[in-house]
């Protein structure tokens, strides 16, 4: 299976419009890993996580498919950027304490990836795996939102988005498995920061690529309703869905 690349024309969007993970979740998985010299997070993106990442190991590798990802990444000393696919990377076999994959395993080709996982893990690595799918602010913005998602934009998702729908329950994961705590990711946002996060997703490019008009346009006088003072700083939270396993030696 190539590269589903959906994000590239999305990628300066995504850096400015993601919610960030919790510091929380980086050192939980840190203090599960083997050793705390090299973290690898596959599929980074704007490089949120392996930033974060930085703060619990000595080096991270940092890869991404795209490199208009890449290149709008955050800056980090401890930090090495890559423009590689998941199932082929140049890390050195055996030597990573800790992979991650934030809201992006569900896109690779899973026995290939998995199979380079092997390779790259020390004896008793982590692979770590999360995703989150609608925020949730007050019930009548989030009924405003599932409506945009499941309504506006059906037909506009790729197949794959199914993984998100089922919270990753079903994604193939072939590791002895960890029970983890939960986690969640927060941010505090006025209207137009919620309204950049909804205009980055890849349906919404879709949709107006097609009908030749945002799909915004379709809740946006409900959603300003129910927002009331566009000014005014809401908490967001994104439940995160992880799958954590321990890869054998």
């Amino acid at each position: 299976m190539g590269f589903e690349d959906h994000f590239s024309q999305l990628a300066e969007a995504y850096a400015a419009h993601r919610p960030s993970y919790p510091q929380a979740l980086f050192e939980y998985l840190a203090s599960l890993a083997p050793g705390r010299e090299l973290a690898w997070d596959c599929g980074t993106g704007n490089g949120q996580a392996a930033v974060a990442l930085a703060q619990q190991f000595e080096q991270v590798v940092a890869t991404d498919a795209s490199a208009e990802q890449i290149e709008h990444a955050f800056v980090h000393e401890r930090v090495r950027y890559a423009v590689e696919a998941a199932e082929n990377t140049s890390i050195a076999a055996g030597c990573v304490d800790l992979t991650t994959v934030g809201t992006a395993v569900h896109w690779f080709d899973f026995e290939a990836f998995y199979a380079e996982v092997r390779r790259v893990s020390k004896p008793g690595a982590v692979l770590a795996v999360w995703t989150y799918h609608l925020s949730l602010i007050e019930p009548a913005v989030d009924a405003c939102l599932e409506r945009y998602y499941r309504q506006t934009l059906a037909g506009y998702w790729p197949e794959r988005i199914r993984y998100l729908e089922e919270r990753y329950r079903t994604l193939p994961f072939p590791f002895t498995e960890i029970e983890t705590p939960p986690f969640e990711a927060r941010a505090t946002w006025n209207l137009a920061a919620l309204l950049g996060f909804l205009s980055s997703w890849s349906a919404a490019r879709n949709y107006a690529e097609q009908q030749g008009r945002h799909p915004l346009h379709e809740i946006i006088d409900e959603l300003q309703e129910e927002w009331g003072d566009a000014e005014q700083e809401r908490l967001v939270r994104w439940p995160l869905h992880l799958r954590v396993g321990r890869v054998a030696a």
